[in-house]
């Protein structure tokens, strides 16, 4: 089956009250319990804070060079994400919506090229 992200980008939140985030927290939850009974999701781990940027590196030379944070002039930050792994757009759509509904807030969808690596059952083996 296809892989897909499920992203939302921080500037498209509005401001909320900590009450608010937290009744959208137990929300989102909930639709990640449902992806997991589903057997549709393979990762997701709350929300990006922007503050949370450890660096970023750039090719310099020949040699990668980091830097602390990220651009300056990125007007947009991941502000959070899911991937999972569903038989069509449909079915990403479907788990996108469900995200924006709890959420009130925009997702974009996008399908993995083809399949990746990944550490899945703790074993190193995918």
């Amino acid at each position: 089956m296809p892989e897909y992200l499920i992203t939302f980008n921080d500037e498209w939140v509005p401001d909320h009250t900590a009450e608010e985030l937290r009744a959208k927290g137990t929300a989102v939850r909930a639709v990640c319990e449902e992806m997991l009974a589903a057997d549709v999701l393979i990762f997701t781990n709350g929300g990006l804070d922007r503050s949370t940027a450890v660096c970023s590196v750039e090719l310099v030379g020949g040699k990668p060079v980091f830097t602390d944070g990220p651009y300056a002039e990125t007007k947009e930050h991941l502000g959070g994400f899911a991937v999972v792994d569903v038989p069509d757009d449909d079915a990403a759509r479907y788990w996108a919506g469900r995200f924006a509904t709890v959420l009130d807030w925009p997702q974009e969808v996008h399908r993995f090229r083809g399949s990746g690596s990944a550490r899945r059952d703790g074993s190193g083996q995918t």
